[in-house]
């Protein structure tokens, strides 16, 4: 143990060498950053939760309480409670109704990280390590989809959705269908589907840079053993490409479970299928006699997506700095 110390301290160049190796602009901002001291770093830390803590105070104080005084003052009045958390949580329609909405947040989210992570995982590996006829343009043609502004394709996905997609022959009148009406308008199909296609791009970009700077040597060995395909993705590359999976699986759920806009355009007035950012949204009434209840319903439309960074967040540096630089 102490001979394998010893040689990855050996190893490790001393931090002196490391940024004398780094360019001199690389070397001004690294003096920069370590000439900050450590207390205003902290300072900025507690001014950055400083609105959500007030926030969060303000979660558990009445209506009357928080249109008096500030949340300041709740330090010496006391009187919090957890009713606004019940309001939210509760199934009328006048005061919360979030509980479905989660339900249905969920119902978005999982499909709509799980099978991009899938699909793109193996077009990835094939794109790093499967040799085929026009690889290098389809891959081009697959990142450049990144350009392509979401909010441009909302209406004719959902024209496709509803209607599907016909062609009529010149001349002749006969129509064909390119594309079937599958009647998936206000549906929460219509929403994860919309994000698996989004999210696709950014995905396969993602994991191919991971995936494409494995050693080459470990596939060498795994097809000398037999391997084929198949058993070299499932047994040698997504083991290793666990950090890259847990990346984007943090990025993805962010997405999905904060979007908004994707959500209204495809549901639209099905009111029961409405996912939480909608219905929080909507949760202070249309006087505002319910926006004491907005600070709980944040919180507990930010709890689960909180969760899921924490549980994950080992791997997130590991993640974004994949394929970045060669071992």
């Amino acid at each position: 143990m102490n001979v394998a110390s010893h040689s990855n301290a050996e190893a490790r160049p001393p931090a002196t060498v490391r940024i004398r190796s780094l360019g001199r602009p690389d070397r001004f901002v690294y003096a920069l950053l370590r000439a900050v001291p450590t207390w205003a770093l902290w300072l900025l830390v507690i001014l950055w939760t400083v609105p959500t803590g007030s926030l969060f105070l303000n979660s558990f104080r009445t209506r009357d309480a928080q249109r008096a005084t500030g949340w300041w003052a709740s330090f010496t009045e006391g009187g919090w409670t957890l009713d606004n958390y019940g309001d939210v949580l509760s199934s009328s329609r006048q005061t919360g109704g979030l509980a479905q909405a989660l339900l249905n947040s969920f119902a978005i989210a999982i499909p709509a990280t799980v099978i991009p992570i899938a699909i793109a995982a193996m077009a990835a590996y094939a794109f790093a390590w499967i040799p085929f006829r026009g690889r290098e343009w389809l891959f081009i043609a697959t990142v450049s989809l990144l350009a392509l502004p979401n909010q441009v394709a909302l209406l004719p996905l959902l024209q496709l959705f509803a209607g599907g997609a016909h062609w009529t022959v010149p001349g002749s009148g006969t129509v064909v269908t390119l594309f079937p009406d599958l009647n998936l308008a206000g549906t929460l199909t219509a929403v994860w589907l919309t994000h698996t296609a989004f999210a696709m791009p950014f995905a396969i970009f993602l994991l191919h840079n991971y995936i494409s700077s494995l050693p080459d040597e470990l596939f060498e060995a795994a097809r000398i053993d037999g391997a084929d395909h198949f058993t070299i993705f499932w047994r040698l590359v997504v083991p290793l490409s666990v950090p890259a999976l847990a990346a984007f699986a943090i990025f993805q759920f962010l997405w999905t479970w904060n979007d908004y806009l994707i959500a209204i355009t495809m549901i639209g007035a099905n009111g029961a299928n409405y996912p939480a950012t909608i219905k929080i949204a909507s949760l202070a009434g249309e006087f505002g006699l319910r926006e004491h209840l907005l600070s709980a319903g944040a919180f507990v439309q930010a709890g689960v997506p909180m969760l899921v960074f924490f549980a994950l967040q080992r791997y997130f540096v590991r993640g974004l700095l994949a394929g970045s630089v060669k071992s």
